[in-house]
């Protein structure tokens, strides 16, 4: 039920501009990160070519999540933030419970945040779960990684809030 309210709030927001007005409330406040520094419009600019820059920026990530919130797939950016938390985790019952967590918010038929992955990812990620190490993700973290950049990237930059930035 929720992939479908999603779906067709997905194909309602591919409306024009102006039709957007009428059809769906603006979505809260761009949310500002705390105490992160606004990147200077040099700055800013080199994200249209990099995710990576992008997402390693504070403010970038941030203003990149509150912009995948607007269109219903901020998701992605917590998987792809979970997984960099993950591969940081040295205590191996720390990185067990992390890999459950992960594995039931984004990965599991159903899962509240499911990401979009193919079914060898999925079968991969859960093959190496059985035994958790820091690259158990790393498959379904790129996948993700490479759909944020050929997708989501590209509609961020032309956005009004990145727009804002670069000025």
């Amino acid at each position: 039920r929720a992939k479908e309210i999603k779906t067709k709030l997905g194909t309602l927001l591919q409306k024009p501009d102006s039709t957007i007005d009428f059809i769906i409330p603006y979505p809260e406040k761009q949310e500002k990160p705390p105490k992160a520094q606004k990147p200077s419009p040099e700055e800013a600019l080199q994200w249209r070519d990099s995710l990576e820059k992008l997402l390693q920026n504070s403010y970038g990530l941030a203003s990149f999540r509150s912009f995948l919130r607007s269109e219903f797939s901020e998701e992605n950016a917590e998987f792809w933030v979970a997984c960099e938390d993950y591969k940081k985790t040295k205590s191996p019952v720390k990185m067990a419970e992390k890999a459950k967590k992960i594995y039931e918010e984004f990965i599991q038929t159903e899962a509240p945040k499911e990401v979009n992955i193919d079914h060898f990812t999925k079968a991969v990620t859960m093959k190496n779960l059985v035994e958790p190490s820091p690259t158990s993700f790393d498959m379904a973290q790129k996948r993700i990684f490479a759909l944020m950049e050929k997708d989501s990237l590209p509609r961020f930059v032309r956005s009004e809030f990145y727009q804002e930035l670069i000025k």
